[in-house]
């Protein structure tokens, strides 16, 4: 430090001799001159003396004037820009962004874009090379009189713009000195002008700064104006409509024609006269646009417009690892992600969630009246249930801090009313006037649903509904993990059948106990039916998984072992760890949504498992592809396990009895395809679940409480095949009607391979089954010893 400050004193001794051998060298010659070669030469001594000075600048002579943008820069300029995500049909379906700005080529501007900003911001834009010095002089004379007015060129305005001179460079050691700073900022911002015209054409200078200039209302760049005020084009734009834009930029508050109409009028009849003095448009033009209103069609684009929001930030987690690694910005380096979802399937999927939830919701409103749903297993009101919760809420972060140990104070302040929004299916939002209490009460008695579609060939997401409003309910039910009840006794007899067993061996629905051990003491493990009943009947595996028969599936488990129940569902592609008990085999360790689909989509692959495929590929923001799925798929379980299970799950239409004979009653069995299913509830129909299967595609639901302690009280209501099957079928109605995506109309291919397990047998439907069979409920009692 003492050696810089002592290279920088002698810098200024050796400046000060220099200058004063200068100054008494120019007075001689000065003096000895006429006085128009006096002149001349003072002209010609301060243009040096200004270009040196500006080189001094340029290079940060001494330090004394901070840093500039250098040719790496200006070469290669940082702006931040919008990444684009597309669905796999080539919609435009989202953003990630910081600053709103999509970059549009000079041949997307129309012209009348282009005379407009320039006859009005800059009329010698095509004459001088970075600075008017025409207006400079003007500006001055002006200023002399009162009358300050600009003088920057769009060149400058791009530099001030683009790299930020006068917030993110230093000024130096000058820049401390009043006045100094602005006189060294407008330096930089000349000297970085020049370097820019002297690398770009006028016409890439007009295409970035027209990219770069901020409009106002989070528009950034002329594409995202356009589409914002007036829902058009820069190629579309007309006069009016970019007199209003251009007007704007002189300040975009002052003259937002939706904060300031009247301002924002009569600044844009001002530009037009600017463009009918430069001959931009004829006298009758002006005279006509002039009376026209400003019309806007204004809309604020956010991060969380558009469609599949839930799925769209799981891609930003899925790659949150990537970007860091890979040095990218996913909100502002201008990416196009291209992903695996399709827009119309997405469509369906929404309005399938929508239809059914709110009948659902309807039912559960009905079920439960004026009373609280938070229940505990006896069925009795869960004490202090709204208080605890609560405490978790900022309002209640906010009170406590406020109001420290004066919990009196916390408590009035919570139930007291006050302007709010809540979630309302026929608003989407409602503003309300209701206390923090009275909303969490409120909002805990709605039901939710997760629904999740994907290809089993491919892996690839096709459809992802993360709950019922993005807006009120962030956690995304697709990757929450619930108990999937009957849904995993697809685990269950993969792993039988690749121990040896077959669909058409049979087992008995009887009573067992079984020897467990449970918090540390030996107990008894007891499994029932839904109905709480044992028939005695002798059953084939292929019925009792089509009737959902706990106490058989609990055999089964019992027989290859629990382990190798787990083993067989992580091959399969469940990645959550399970609890290897008896309990197991009826689905009672949880699992997510997204995971359980995945699985069954090895069976439908013929065996073969891979990962869910959310993106296929990223660009950057040049159009080079960065990142490529490469996704692999192994064979987990053979060929003729997998076609055993499909025969399975289509027997839960096909079986007496079976759980997911609901279907028959969709519009769904003439577009020659073939369906499969299984439903699955949890004790107490905490979680109801759904998961049906096509060749081409394989999708699920599930539906329960935000907790597991709210939910219905009877499986008549609450149990799979009554609240998650029917947003398959609504969503399977529209997919097969829809002719453009009729390549997902197919039949179960015939065996390939030889199977050498019997598969063909069917049960004999009799009067004493019960309908009571046909349910999914995870039920067991713990007796201990």
């Amino acid at each position: 430090m003492e050696k810089t400050i002592l290279f920088i004193k002698k810098g200024f001794c050796f400046l000060r001799k220099q200058s004063s051998r200068l100054i008494i060298w120019y007075k001689r010659l000065y003096e000895a001159k006429p006085w128009y070669r006096r002149t001349l030469t003072a002209l010609i001594t301060f243009i040096a003396a200004f270009i040196l000075y500006l080189f001094l600048v340029d290079i940060n002579f001494l330090w004394l004037f901070g840093k500039s943008p250098g040719l790496s820069s200006i070469h290669n300029p940082e702006q931040p820009t919008a990444s684009e995500i597309y669905s796999a049909d080539g919609k435009l379906i989202g953003k990630y962004f910081r600053e709103n700005r999509t970059p549009v080529t000079f041949n997307e501007i129309s012209p009348i874009l282009i005379n407009t900003l320039i006859d009005t911001e800059d009329e010698r834009f095509y004459q001088h090379f970075g600075i008017d010095f025409q207006g400079v002089f003007a500006a001055i004379k002006d200023m002399t009189k009162g009358e300050a007015r600009g003088a920057s060129t769009i060149t400058q305005q791009l530099v001030k713009n683009m790299f930020k001179v006068r917030s993110q460079y230093s000024t130096g050691l000058l820049g401390i000195i009043p006045g100094v700073k602005l006189i060294i900022m407008k330096s930089k911002e000349w000297i970085t002008a020049v370097k820019i015209e002297m690398f770009y054409t006028k016409q890439e200078i007009l295409t970035m700064y027209l990219n770069t200039v901020d409009f106002g209302s989070n528009a950034y760049g002329i594409k995202t104006a356009c589409e914002t005020y007036f829902h058009t084009t820069p190629k579309d734009i007309t006069y009016e409509q970019a007199a209003t834009l251009v007007g704007l930029l002189k300040a975009t508050t002052t003259y937002n024609p939706r904060l300031n109409p009247e301002k924002s009028l009569k600044r844009r009849n001002v530009v037009l006269e600017n463009l009918m003095r430069h001959h931009g448009i004829t006298q009758a033009q002006y005279d006509s646009l002039k009376k026209i209103p400003i019309h806007l069609n204004y809309s604020i684009e956010k991060n969380y417009d558009g469609q599949a929001l839930y799925f769209r930030e799981a891609i930003a987690e899925y790659l949150a690892t990537w970007y860091k690694e890979n040095n990218v910005d996913l909100y502002a380096d201008g990416l196009k992600i291209y992903t695996t979802l399709d827009s119309r399937m997405q469509q369906y999927a929404e309005a399938a969630v929508n239809k059914q939830m709110r009948t659902v919701q309807r039912n559960f409103n009905n079920h439960w009246g004026n009373q609280a749903p938070w229940r505990d297993r006896n069925n009795q009101e869960i004490p202090h249930f709204i208080e605890d919760l609560s405490k978790r809420t900022i309002a209640y972060k906010l009170l406590s801090e406020k109001y420290p140990n004066r919990p009196d104070s916390i408590d009035y302040y919570l139930n007291l009313p006050h302007r709010l929004k809540v979630f309302d299916y026929n608003l989407g939002t409602r503003d309300t006037t209701i206390s923090t209490m009275d909303s969490i009460r409120y909002m805990e008695r709605f039901m939710h649903c997760g629904f999740v579609a994907m290809e089993p060939q491919t892996g690839y997401v096709k459809a992802w509904v993360g709950d019922i409003n993005f807006g009120s309910w962030k956690y995304d039910k697709v990757l929450s993990k619930r108990q999937p009840g009957s849904t995993f006794k697809l685990f269950v007899y993969t792993a039988g059948i690749n121990k040896g067993m077959s669909p058409c061996d049979c087992r008995v629905d009887q009573f067992q106990a079984w020897d467990v051990i449970e918090n540390g003491k030996p107990a008894k493990w007891i499994p029932h039916n839904a109905n709480g009943e044992y028939t005695g009947d002798t059953l084939s595996l292929k019925a009792a998984f089509a009737r959902s028969v706990n106490t058989i599936a609990v055999q089964v488990g019992q027989e290859v072992g629990a382990h190798e129940v787990a083993q067989t569902a992580y091959a399969m592609g469940i990645k959550t760890p399970l609890e290897e008990t008896p309990a197991l085999s009826l689905g009672a360790s949880d699992v997510s949504l997204l995971e359980l689909i995945n699985a069954y989509t090895t069976v439908i692959n013929e065996g073969k498992e891979h990962d869910p495929v959310l993106i296929t590929r990223i660009e950057d923001s040049d159009g080079h592809t960065i990142y490529e799925n490469k996704t692999p798929q192994k064979q987990v379980i053979p060929y003729e396990t997998a076609f055993l299970m499909t025969e399975m799950l289509k027997a839960g239409l096909t079986e007496p009895l079976g759980t997911s004979q609901a279907l028959w009653g969709y519009d769904l069995f003439h577009y020659d395809t073939d369906f499969g299913g299984k439903t699955g509830t949890s004790s107490n129909h905490s979680d109801a679940w759904f998961v049906g299967v096509t060749p081409k595609l394989v999708g699920g639901a599930w539906v329960g409480g935000e907790h597991r302690s709210i939910h219905f009280r009877t499986g008549a209501l609450g149990q799979g095949s009554r609240t998650a099957l029917p947003v398959f079928g609504y969503f399977m109605e529209q997919v097969l009607k829809d002719n453009s995506l009729k390549n997902y109309r197919a039949h179960f291919p015939k065996p390939k391979e030889k199977i050498n397990k019997e598969y063909g047998c069917r049960t004999i439907y009799h009067r004493k089954d019960t309908d009571s069979i046909a349910t999914d409920s995870l039920i067991n009692t713990l007796l201990e010893e």
